[in-house]
């Protein structure tokens, strides 16, 4: 999931870099009563530089884990009106270090050549809309999700750092961590994996090795989440340390 998100994110940021040209106009609004030179100057200069920003990844920009599924909206702020900047021939758009096209973010605009050097910051809004499962009803903390639970809909993914999860089968099974209200998305902070099996439980070991497959009684020395690794003791006395692979079976590599 860490994957599909840091994907996911990757993706807004492209698709973020070429929505840039949609503020041109909603900055050159706010700048015609915000800067000393004229709007129109600063509009073709931002306009210069947010195509060239984007130029080099229009090719991709349908890549990625939701292709055509996501709709991605770009809301421009404003700047502050108190600014009077002088007079440039190009403006730089970029995001600043460590910032993010996803969710509350902001853009700096930094002339490059001009009489006085200036940087200033505008605040954005990124939405990417697309399929993620929502609470069906209310749904207390605690609840172990069942698929009555959930419901398809389309939901804002970085309305929050959490991704909403889009794999229903994932979630099923799980524990909620939070209270969810109806068409509340469920994102993947909001999961408590449930254990396959406690500590001390009898557990089903397999072992597989070329071309055969033994199976054997162990007892568990940990929980056991599902895909993670946990250690056995065998009715020998060995200790075996295996994956999780469903309820109260571990396989282990011989």
């Amino acid at each position: 999931m860490r994957a599909h998100a840091c994907a996911l994110r990757a993706r807004a940021h492209r698709l973020f870099n070429l929505m840039l040209a949609a503020l041109v106009a909603a900055l050159a609004a706010a700048a015609s009563t915000a800067l000393a030179q004229p709007a129109a100057t600063l509009d073709a200069a931002v306009r210069d530089e947010i195509r060239a920003f984007g130029a080099s990844i229009r090719t991709d920009v349908e890549d990625g884990p939701l292709g055509d599924a996501a709709r991605v909206e770009v809301e421009a702020g404003e700047l502050d009106p108190r600014l009077r900047l002088a007079p440039c021939e190009q403006v730089q758009a970029q995001l600043p270090l460590g910032a993010r096209a996803w969710g509350r973010t902001r853009i700096a605009l930094r002339c490059v050549r001009g009489p006085v050097a200036w940087q200033v910051y505008l605040p954005v809004t990124v939405r990417v809309h697309a399929p993620a499962w929502v609470a069906a009803l209310p749904l207390p903390a605690g609840t172990v999700l069942q698929p009555q639970h959930l419901r398809l809909d389309e939901v804002d993914w970085a309305a929050e750092r959490q991704v909403p999860v889009a794999d229903a089968e994932r979630a099923i099974g799980q524990r909620l961590r939070r209270a969810l209200a109806p068409g509340q998305a469920l994102r993947s902070g909001d999961l408590i994996p449930v254990p396959a099996f406690n500590a001390g439980e009898r557990v089903q070991l397999f072992s597989r090795g070329p071309g055969f497959v033994v199976s054997a009684e162990a007892q568990a020395l940990a929980p056991g989440y599902e895909g993670q690794s946990v250690r056995v003791r065998t009715d020998s006395g060995r200790v075996v340390t295996g994956t999780v692979v469903g309820a109260r079976r571990v396989e282990a590599l011989l």
